[in-house]
């Protein structure tokens, strides 16, 4: 079955679950001063979600796929941007893991479709 709205795609649900955590994440005290790192790991966040939304409604295979490019792309940054929150200690060693766990499990949901985006093309 087809989804009819990008609501409905699991990676869609994944990538908000991810866009919640991080916001959630970026609350607490560890990062009360650097808002230049809140700013770009939410911006990455809501990138995930963004350009799946954006590329869904645009309703051709080809154009989705380049904005689940996009989209993967933000989960690396995301990846890495956690990096530095453990460098600097702004969250331990078992949040980092559970996060860093959850962006690249987003990463292989938009890889497996893309893949399949160009397996059935239009």
């Amino acid at each position: 079955m087809k989804a009819k709205r990008f609501e409905d795609l699991n990676i869609y649900k994944q990538a908000r679950e991810l866009t919640h955590d991080i916001y959630g994440i970026t609350k607490s005290s560890g990062f009360q001063n650097d808002f230049y790192l809140i700013n770009q790991i939410r911006k990455s966040a809501v990138s995930i979600m963004s350009n799946i939304a954006e590329g869904f409604e645009r309703k051709g295979d080809k154009e989705f796929a380049q904005f689940l490019f996009i989209a993967k792309g933000s989960c690396g940054e995301l990846r890495a941007q956690m990096d530095i929150a453990l460098d600097q200690s702004y969250v331990n060693e078992t949040l980092y893991k559970n996060t860093r766990s959850k962006c690249e499990k987003t990463s292989s949901m938009i890889s497996n479709l893309i893949k399949y985006l160009r397996e059935h093309k239009e």
